[in-house]
């Protein structure tokens, strides 16, 4: 136990850590660790699309995917106050894109400035928010330097769960089924795990990220079961793998298959269809999810088996490359 001396919180300027925005504070953003602090902040699981994508006359810095909903996130960094520029560079990649989320990142936000991303989300479609988040760093004595994202503007919630109330009220039961499954377990994961998917949908999966485009964790709870084409109720976790590149990264894997399973702990099912440009690679467990009782059992049986595929999986997905054979 110490001596009762607690340390005190200092406030560090941002060009400390980043001399220069786009040399150094938007590569930092985009890496993994980083765009998941990013993410919890914002409550949305962000996998990195690209740098510098191009958006009409501009380059957005960062484009991600919020993987809950495969929409667009479009990420615009100052390490100063905001200015009149960079608002008209987040109107344009508003315009250029459909169904797009802009998170406008700065050192300070001025007054006018919130008001205005206010103002846009009030007037704008549902389809596109407008985020405005400060940044800042802060360590407590000879500490690591900390970063610290702070939401200043953002998009009516309370509007849209009433909106969100009324689509659910007009769900089958087996939708308000699925709904209910997977809000379930996404509190089950916060309970229990580090990991964290897709908002909870009133449909048969939910998405977690694997660090790196085109791949995806994936839970499922179905009554059927698409290769077969037959009706087989059961609960499934996954790597899912899509893309040009599918079938050369699912092939890369399954040269190590042997050294998967047996670090993953049993037999794993491998499938690559000639016909279907995707692939998997999973395990399954037959139970329904009609069966309310066995719900717990169903929500851990799928969440260690998530987090093996994660830590089995994670790195050798990370460290795949198209270029070997």
């Amino acid at each position: 136990m110490n001596d009762g001396k607690l340390g005190r919180l200092e406030k560090v300027d941002l060009r400390t850590a980043w001399k220069d925005e786009g040399q150094h504070f938007t590569p930092w953003l985009a890496q993994e660790e980083n765009l998941q602090l990013l993410g919890d902040t914002l409550g949305r699981p962000l996998e990195l699309m690209k740098q510098e994508k191009e958006v009409g006359p501009f380059r957005a810095d960062i484009l991600c995917k919020d993987r809950s909903d495969d929409t667009w996130v479009l990420i615009e960094n100052q390490l100063e106050r905001t200015d009149h520029s960079h608002l008209g560079q987040i109107l344009t990649y508003a315009a250029g894109l459909e169904a797009v989320t802009v998170v406008w990142i700065a050192k300070r936000f001025t007054e006018e400035h919130r008001a205005a991303l206010d103002w846009l989300n009030e007037h704008t479609d549902e389809q596109i928010s407008f985020l405005g988040l400060e940044v800042e760093l802060w360590r407590i004595g000879d500490s690591p330097i900390a970063p610290k994202f702070n939401i200043v503007a953002k998009p009516n919630d309370w509007a849209r769960e009433v909106r969100a109330g009324a689509e659910r009220a007009g769900m089958t039961e087996h939708r308000r089924m699925q709904l209910e499954f997977w809000t379930a377990f996404r509190d089950h994961m916060a309970e229990n795990s580090e990991m964290r998917g897709s908002t909870p949908r009133p449909r048969h999966w939910m998405n977690f990220v694997a660090g790196r485009s085109g791949f995806s964790f994936d839970t499922i709870a179905t009554l059927w079961d698409t290769e077969t084409k037959s009706e087989n109720p059961h609960v499934r976790v996954e790597l899912y793998i899509s893309g040009q590149d599918a079938k050369t990264y699912f092939a890369q894997l399954e040269k190590d298959k042997t050294a998967i399973e047996r670090e993953v702990g049993q037999p794993l099912s491998w499938y690559s269809s000639e016909n279907v440009q995707s692939c998997r690679v999973y395990v399954k467990k037959q139970a329904s999810i009609l069966d309310t009782e066995e719900w717990p059992k169903m929500r851990e049986w799928l969440r260690k088996n998530l987090e093996i595929f994660n830590k089995v999986f994670g790195p050798r997905v990370r460290a795949l490359d198209v270029g070997k054979t």
